[in-house]
């Protein structure tokens, strides 16, 4: 099997739920006989956390690559981000080492093309709920997008920065969250991507109005997938 490199802390509740996902599918797609090989960064999220400007931005990169070098020189032959939000500096990272790293939302956009859906609604951060480079990769799989309500935006960030990323869940925000998705379905949209990887912590994948993409699920799937492509 290969080994696959992990970049979390971004935040630990999402690694443990990539650690978790990744073991339990490859212990049941090798009938209980073996774990995952595994690297793991898991770095603090307090020194990339909510950058905002340019300059942060760089910051940012800057971490992640300074983790992919050191990932890849401990032997991983492929990294997964553990964080949609960090993939906004995903082609800096992916330009500074030589080994492939596996991009969430093409993870996301394949497996949605591979289900015939043809529209969908973006939760997640800001960043990716409202700023293109995200969701120009589900585009890409032939998804069309409904358009980021602001007021959605700024409730689902504040849930997930004031909340999941400290481990709380909240009945009211759980409410809210199927309210939001009840709209979504309104509209005639298709199904629903999680593009946050706390947010499974919040919303029910299995029992909602509409299909539930969870991005942290299919991503932590496409990394088992690379773990036993040469596994015979």
């Amino acid at each position: 099997m290969r080994k696959l490199g992990l970049i979390g802390g971004l935040s630990w509740y999402s690694t443990e739920l990539y650690y978790a996902r990744i073991n339990k599918q490859v212990l049941r797609r090798t009938n209980g006989t073996c774990n995952a090989p595994l690297l793991m960064e898991s770095l603090n999220f307090c020194d990339v956390g909510k950058a905002s400007t340019q300059e942060d931005w760089a910051h940012v990169a800057d971490v992640l690559i300074a983790s992919a070098r050191r990932l890849e020189q401990a032997g991983a032959t492929a990294i997964l981000i553990c964080a949609n939000s960090m993939h906004k500096v995903f082609d800096d990272v992916a330009a500074a080492v030589s080994i492939s790293i596996i991009h969430i939302a093409d993870s996301v956009g394949a497996k949605m093309q591979a289900d015939a859906v043809s529209s969908a609604a973006l939760l997640g951060t800001a960043n990716v709920m409202a700023e293109n480079w995200y969701r120009q990769r589900l585009v890409k799989h032939g998804v069309s997008l409904l358009p980021a309500e602001m007021d959605d935006v700024q409730d689902v960030e504040r849930i997930i920065y004031d909340e999941l990323m400290h481990g709380v869940v909240k009945r009211d925000s759980e409410r809210m969250l199927k309210t939001i998705i009840t709209e979504i379905d309104q509209q005639g949209m298709k199904a629903v991507v999680l593009g946050c990887t706390e947010l499974s912590m919040l919303v029910d994948t299995k029992a909602n109005v509409l299909p539930i993409y969870d991005s942290a699920e299919i991503h932590a799937d496409a990394g088992v997938d690379w773990i036993l492509a040469d596994a015979a």
